[in-house]
């Protein structure tokens, strides 16, 4: 058996896959809530993501029956782009800068000054933006010059992880892609883009193929997790990536669309190609030797998630979903920005706001989950359209998170998109996937498009329905961000 461990925004999950692709067991441990202290700010403690998978991966060789010398290897996935800064005793220096942190805006500002926009591409395939990792690490440079002083060691979230089981700085290709600071098409550290901004490149971890080796699993974290010290641990990928493996999408034509905190159409790609205006992200794949590009979009599940906890608290998810589905196609006008922690795809601006337009006394709380629901997925269509823009082929799309588990809204993303979404068997995306590249790193498949082929399961599919309803909807919700651009930035707090 093998093991998929992914460490997400919200909590932790473990994974014990059968040698058959099957789901044996699966635990998640809930991760405290992150910290906002102002405005666009986001951080998590390191140590609560290490506690939280800790108690997962026991949970999960419980559940499942079996002792740490049953699973042959694990692999990793997490959240991108967060900052993790060790010391040199191995201690975790500040709370760590995660995905959707946005406070950064000057210092992307810098990086396009100092070495241009065109240089930047040239050396990472992606225009710098704040939610990446770089302009994080500058932020705390120029403001907690103290803390910068102390670093030795710069990992993402998943590698923190990592280091905590093996004692071993490494981190992947997918998931070092996202940082600013990873040569995408050469697939190595841009020793050059840091040397230009001043950085050492001795805090860099070292960089693996996803499928590989990194490590094994140390006394110390045996008897933490319950794992058998030196058991392998591969390279994983960046929670994209492996919900990409998990989902089958590592070949031409497959593309998937994750509901998760965040929204991420993802396609597969045999060789590099970018959007000149960078409004989507390309990045290696956990494939080796391949590519993806991503549209991303910041507050996708995070808006039902607001909704909730603010609207309406104690109601479930399902319930929502059925409240919705009492207003009719289009919300009666009604329209989402879901910008609640700025955007990427396809805007590129941290300092976006969200809100509804189009609200009247006549509008009822259904109408609000609707339009809400709905414009998420416009928000994916904005993406998918990039991505045939780029000539990528979409037979199909692939879907999974969270969202993806509402019969409503895969019906709503098929009749937004206007393209068949298909499910799989197993709904489990990133830990799966990181289990999947566990079992090619070890043997058990030659490849990761042959451990995919094998195991990955399609079981149902809709088709679009409400297609002309929605093509006239995204065209005015298209029209909307650019008429209120300068409002949904007022107010923004610096």
């Amino acid at each position: 058996m093998w093991l998929g461990v992914d460490i997400g925004t919200g909590g932790s999950r473990a994974l014990v896959v059968s040698a058959e692709g099957r789901i044996v067991a699966g635990v998640t441990v809930a991760h405290d809530e992150i910290l906002m202290q102002q405005p666009m700010w986001a951080e998590q403690q390191p140590e609560n993501w290490w506690s939280a998978a800790s108690l997962a991966i026991q949970g999960a060789l419980k559940q499942a029956g079996v002792s740490g010398s049953d699973i042959k290897g694990v692999g990793l996935s997490g959240q991108m782009h967060g900052l993790t800064m060790l010391d040199k005793d191995d201690q975790v220096i500040r709370p760590a800068l995660i995905w959707c942190d946005q406070r950064s805006q000057n210092q992307v500002d810098w990086i396009n000054d100092t070495v241009g926009r065109e240089r930047v591409v040239e050396c990472t395939a992606n225009p710098v933006l704040t939610g990446f990792t770089l302009p994080k690490l500058l932020w705390v440079r120029d403001n907690e010059p103290a803390q910068f002083d102390r670093l030795r060691k710069m990992l993402l979230p998943k590698d923190y992880v990592r280091f905590r089981l093996t004692g071993d700085y490494a981190t992947e290709v997918s998931d070092a892609s996202g940082t600013s600071l990873f040569n995408v098409v050469e697939r190595r550290w841009s020793i050059e883009l840091a040397s230009a901004l001043g950085l050492d490149a001795s805090i860099l971890p070292k960089v693996y193929e996803s499928p590989d080796v990194t490590g094994h699993i140390s006394e110390l974290a045996a008897h933490a997790t319950g794992l058998q010290a030196g058991t392998p641990v591969v390279g994983g990928g960046g929670d994209q990536a492996a919900s990409a493996v998990g989902n089958g999408v590592v070949e031409p034509g497959f593309v998937s669309c994750t509901l998760g905190t965040s929204g991420v159409v993802f396609a597969h790609m045999e060789k590099v190609a970018y959007d000149p205006s960078g409004r989507v992200h390309t990045f290696c794949h956990a494939v080796p030797g391949k590519w993806h590009v991503m549209g991303v979009t910041q507050g996708a599940g995070l808006s039902l998630q607001w909704f909730r906890r603010e609207l309406a608290p104690g109601v479930e998810y399902d319930a929502l979903m059925a409240e919705a589905a009492e207003s009719p196609a289009g919300a009666q006008g009604l329209y989402w920005l879901p910008y609640l922690m700025g955007e990427r795809t396809p805007h590129l601006d941290a300092a976006a706001r969200g809100g509804w337009m189009g609200l009247t006394a006549r509008h009822k709380r259904a109408d609000l989950i609707r339009s809400l629901v709905e414009g998420v997925c416009y928000s994916q269509r904005d993406c998918l359209d990039i991505i045939e823009e780029l000539g990528v082929p979409v037979k199909s799309v692939r879907a999974s998170g969270g969202g993806a588990k509402s019969p409503f809204w895969r019906q709503l993303l098929a009749d937004v998109l206007g393209k068949r979404v298909v499910t799989l068997e197993t709904q489990e995306g990133s830990a799966f996937g990181a289990a999947l590249l566990a079992m090619t790193g070890t043997g058990a498949f030659a490849s990761v498009p042959e451990a995919c082929r094998a195991v990955v399961r399609e079981v149902s599919a809709v088709e679009p329905e409400e297609t002309g309803v929605y093509k006239n909807g995204h065209a005015v919700y298209q029209a909307l961000y650019p008429a209120l651009k300068n409002a949904l930035r007022f107010g923004s707090v610096e």
